[in-house]
């Protein structure tokens, strides 16, 4: 099997009803500089998870600076959830939604955000798997 390191619009997480039950019944944990809100979906879906992707626009005031932590996130995302998430979700036969919103105080570069994703993603699969 061929790893896709893709990030496709079907991915997304787009459903203003699927985010809005996702934000009342999910579940969160913290992961520095991550928050992570996710939960089990019953829909049926194309991938095994969809993701939102969240910069505070209090904490960040331009836009530039939001595009660029968000870039840097879903660039961490896309190359580390074939092997960390996607396998786990695929062998419990599950299907997510979840959301990552940046809550850190400063502009992280590209290697923290890396390492933390991967812990964040290792975290998200142990407690889907439970």
């Amino acid at each position: 099997m061929s790893k896709t390191y893709t990030f496709t619009k079907e991915e997304r997480l787009c459903n203003k009803k699927l985010i809005d039950e996702l934000f009342h019944k999910g579940s969160s944990f913290l992961c520095y500089p991550f928050k992570v809100s996710w939960l089990i979906v019953d829909e049926a879906q194309q991938f095994p998870a969809q993701v939102l992707f969240s910069v505070s626009k209090k904490r960040y005031k331009r836009a530039v600076d939001r595009n660029l932590i968000k870039r840097r996130i879903r660039e961490a995302y896309r190359l580390n959830k074939q092997q960390n998430l996607y396998a786990v979700l695929n062998e419990n036969h599950k299907k997510i939604v979840f959301s990552i919103g940046y809550i850190g105080k400063e502009i992280a570069d590209y290697s923290l955000i890396e390492k933390k994703m991967l812990k964040l993603l290792a975290g998200l699969s142990e407690q889907v798997a439970k």
